[in-house]
């Protein structure tokens, strides 16, 4: 049998003798070119059984080939290669039509693995050219190993419909990986719906779901459309999913096996054609070793996980993060901010339990408050001794907030050991709470939203949410 042969496009020359050498051993034909130009010749004629291409060559990029070769021989496999380890690399690479993507450096075995699947392979791999309106802005940021995994894998997702359940720690970026899923794959162009379980009351979830009938519970004046229903035809984030009670499982269960819901209080069931796409902080097996959390369920959800490592896994990302922060607080309407080599590498050795979204909201305090035009370490340590001092134990609590709050709180269940509410509470207690202080903060910012939620430690997306939903009066003129 006649040996495959692979075309090898890359300017680099070393890395052209590494890889011929390493795929000549494993049994390849190899033939190499510096150059897009050649190449592409090489394609023409016909020649050539695997395409392996860089994306910066000297007189074009290996990324424009890709829907040529694709729409020529559309049985030829295509792996891109490329230094530039971003999300939007490994996006384009598969939107394009490439058969596997491949960040630099990489292992020469996992790309002799890739080679062997692409030549044994022989479905058609279509090209999906998305060039209509696809946002450039990076969705996520990292060009750490443990982030490249990641961007891999939403690029072989995003053509699907599988349904992904997101791992990963409270701030790590999950919902922005489901809207990346959503915004580069074949249903970005219905809607993306996403709700939170933690946020929800237990006796609302069903409705905010499903959605109720006029008259279905006290308080349902009129028919509303659930979660489902708005999504149709999209994609739908359950984030927090480990927080779903369980005859919310049940029903949630029901519409992944038949495809259909009822709304509370209605009788006939309607069809629906969600992307189901979860996220959770929990261990789910955990729960369901309790019994919080049904095992069918969990298999029904988990059919691709996603992993999302902790920024202490990733420090090497600390950096670019950084920068990515401080251009984003510019054009928020911040004083633009520089940080120095110092303050940098603090930062980066730092734990951050609070994963991305801790530094971040670090990075919009500094912008916001800090006097000077570059960030230093000094700056760095007074924002880590706050937050050290914002945890400990107030010595005198009638002086802080924290004392206030608990005093009001310990009157309160005094006044109503005998009458305590049956349920909500909690959700009581954080909205009488949350719009006081909220708006407090606004004033005390002049109306400025991006300083406030600097200040709350809030995401101004967030902000903007809880502004909208508690009824909070914009302050103008800040």
């Amino acid at each position: 049998m006649t040996a495959a042969t692979i075309l090898v496009a890359d300017d680099d020359a070393g890395i052209r003798t590494v890889v011929a050498q390493a795929l000549t051993r494993a049994g390849y034909e190899v033939r190499t070119a510096s150059n897009a130009a050649t190449l592409w010749n090489w394609v023409e004629k016909g020649e050539g059984d695997l395409v392996i291409t860089d994306v910066m060559m000297p007189d074009g990029n290996g990324l424009d080939l890709v829907p040529k070769i694709r729409h020529l021989r559309p049985d030829l496999r295509i792996v891109v290669m490329s230094a530039q380890t971003t999300l939007m690399t490994a996006v384009k690479a598969t939107e394009r039509g490439a058969f596997e993507y491949l960040p630099k450096p990489f292992d020469i075995n996992e790309l002799i693995s890739i080679v062997k699947r692409g030549i044994e392979q022989g479905t058609d791999i279509t090209a999906r050219l998305a060039e209509d309106g696809v946002d450039e802005t990076l969705p996520l940021i990292g060009r750490s190993p443990a982030m490249q995994e990641v961007y891999r894998t939403v690029a072989r997702l995003m053509p699907t419909d599988l349904t992904v359940m997101i791992n990963g720690e409270s701030g790590t970026g999950k919902e922005l990986v489901a809207r990346a899923l959503h915004d580069y794959g074949k249903r970005k162009h219905a809607a993306f719906v996403a709700v939170n379980m933690a946020a929800i009351p237990r006796e609302l979830i069903e409705s905010e779901l499903f959605g109720h009938e006029k008259g279905a519970f006290t308080g349902a004046v009129s028919r509303s459309s659930g979660r489902f229903e708005q999504a149709e035809g999209g994609t739908l984030f359950l984030d927090e999913i480990g927080d779903m009670p369980l005859e919310a499982q049940t029903r949630l269960l029901r519409v992944l096996q038949e495809g259909e819901f009822t709304a509370v209080g209605g009788r006939t069931s309607t069809r629906t054609d969600v992307r189901i796409i979860t996220a959770t902080h929990h261990d789910l097996k955990k729960l369901i070793r309790q019994g919080l959390f049904r095992e069918d369920l969990f298999f029904r959800l988990n059919v691709v996980p996603v992993r999302l490592p902790p920024l202490r896994e990733r420090t090497e990302d600390v950096p670019e993060l950084i920068r990515h922060f401080l251009a984003r607080a510019a054009n928020a309407g911040l004083p633009w901010k520089t940080i120095d080599a110092e303050a940098v590498a603090r930062l980066s050795a730092h734990s951050w339990p609070g994963n991305v979204r801790e530094l971040e909201n670090m990075i919009q305090r500094l912008a916001a408050l800090c006097p000077q035009e570059v960030i230093g370490a000094d700056d760095i340590g007074r924002e880590f001794d706050d937050a050290r001092r914002g945890g400990s134990t107030n010595e005198n609590p009638s002086n802080g907030l924290g004392g206030t709050v608990e005093k009001q709180l310990a009157d309160y269940f005094a006044a109503h050991q005998d009458r305590l509410p049956a349920t909500g509470l909690y959700d009581r207690v954080l909205r009488e709470i949350e719009k006081p202080l909220i708006t407090l903060t606004l004033q005390a910012t002049r109306g400025n939203q991006l300083k406030a939620a600097a200040v709350l430690g809030l995401n101004r997306n967030t902000l903007r949410k809880k502004i909208r939903e508690l009824g909070i009066p914009v302050i103008r003129g800040g």
